[in-house]
């Protein structure tokens, strides 16, 4: 059995998350590949890693002196490695990097050293071998991974070993590294568990997994024990703070499980999340897997007679916004009645055009714009098999006097999608958690 681990910025800010990191991995012997991130904050004023290696690449773009920023980032490592008693030789590394910062180096490259540090303590700490991310994570010329080449390549350097690798950056064609978006560590932790095909990718950060909701806005909510994959994507795009989908597509891939879990607290399990859970249909925990949000939205709605019959009239209507850039998030509909929901910020500097496109192209006999909505997704499995439920939100929202504006099922019966006005955002979310959870 083979566990693939990545560890986020919080969980290597410093010497004694470094030791946490050590306990974690020496409890289970399956725990053999470590993907880290550049160190984080260790308190709320304190500075991430990667964020003075931006500024750094802002001085130099500019001919303004960086040398206090590169000394705090040289400074932050070389006290960690102290404080653990390491041995590795950081100050000749450093001296690498501030000669090509001199002469010149890419901003993927200078942005990929908080990583690079990182991975060279660890695997001195854990003992373990140091593998680079430029041998073995390629690129194609386009930016998008190889995944076969990058896939084999891992399994040809670690095979049935150990590792720590660092997470965010590879290689390109021409011999340049490059970098993933912010938050690449987590892609880098799918791809190394997709390409050992590992039985598990354990996801360590500073929550115990994923809440039911935000706890900004329920107090303290309940974690949720197990999601789908899908389940992730819903609450991921209706708004929740989780993984994104596109970090965790290389696990999905192969149906690996992922295990989200909590640096500072390693007993509880966190969040398991898999292609799909066999479990009876009359326990709770499989109807609400958790309730997220956005707001912001505008409300496109329009009508014309004979348009349910119509051939084309949708492509006709979805073309005008896709000529625009403007995103269609929800597309709630009645008879001769259409309604798209669009983030407010993208339709408004196109607003007219838009309205302007729709007339002529469509022929409509109204269009409306609603501003002003929220939309909040209560989501869970199999909900075509709870009768009742949207009568069950439609009584505890009108009991607070909470307007329901739209309401829609997906026909993945994956979620629920109620549109309320943006002031009632904070409180339909804590009357659906108190009805659906409490």
């Amino acid at each position: 059995m083979l566990k693939v681990l990545k560890f986020g910025g919080t969980s290597m800010a410093d010497a004694a998350q470094y030791r946490k990191i050590q306990d974690i991995v020496r409890s289970d012997p399956t725990r053999r590949v470590v993907v880290v991130s550049a160190a984080g904050k260790r308190y709320a004023d304190d500075n991430k890693i990667t964020d003075l290696l931006y500024l750094c690449d802002a001085h130099l773009r500019y001919g303004v002196s960086c040398e206090s920023i590169y000394n705090m980032i040289r400074e932050r490592y070389c006290g960690i490695r102290d404080e653990l008693g390491l041995k590795i030789d950081l100050e000749s590394e450093f001296d690498v990097l501030r000669e090509k910062m001199e002469h010149g180096i890419s901003r993927e490259e200078l942005v990929s050293r908080g990583e690079y540090f990182s991975a060279l303590l660890m695997a001195e700490f854990l003992g373990f071998p140091f593998v680079d991310a430029t041998q073995w994570l390629f690129f194609h010329y386009d930016g998008t991974v190889d995944q076969e080449k990058s896939y084999a390549a891992l399994r040809g350097i670690v095979g049935d070993g150990c590792a720590v690798i660092p997470g965010f950056y590879g290689l390109m064609p021409d011999g340049k590294i490059r970098t993933l978006t912010r938050g690449g560590s987590d892609i880098t932790g799918a791809l190394a568990a997709a390409a050992l095909d590992a039985d598990v990718y354990e996801n360590w950060t500073d929550v115990s997994g994923i809440l039911m909701a935000d706890p900004r806005i329920v107090d303290n909510p309940r974690p949720i024990e197990r999601a789908t994959y899908s389940e992730l994507r819903q609450l991921s795009y209706s708004g929740a703070q989780v993984l994104h989908e596109m970090t965790v597509f290389p696990v999905r891939e192969k149906n690996i499980p992922l295990n989200i879990r909590n640096t500072n607290d390693p007993s509880h399990p966190g969040t398991l999340v898999s292609e799909e859970f066999h479990e009876p249909r009359s326990k709770e925990q499989c109807f609400i897997t958790g309730i997220a949000g956005k707001r912001d939205f505008s409300v496109v709605t329009i009508s014309k007679k004979g348009m349910a019959g119509a051939v084309g009239t949708l492509r006709s209507i979805v073309e005008v916004f896709e000529n625009n850039t403007v995103p269609i998030c929800y597309t709630p509909t009645g008879i001769d009645v259409l309604s798209l929901v669009v983030p407010t910020e993208k339709l408004t500097p196109h607003q007219y055009s838009i309205m302007d496109e729709l007339r002529s192209e469509v022929r409509p006999d109204s269009i409306k714009i609603t501003d002003n909505m929220a939309i909040i997704a209560v989501v869970g499995r199999k909900m075509a098999f709870r009768a009742g439920t949207s009568g069950k939100i439609f009584a505890a929202l009108g009991a607070k006097n909470i307007n329901i504006r739209m309401i829609s099922q997906g026909p993945d019966e994956l979620n629920i999608l109620v549109g309320v006005d943006d002031k009632d955002y904070a409180e339909t979310i804590r009357v659906l958690y108190d009805a659906f959870v409490k």
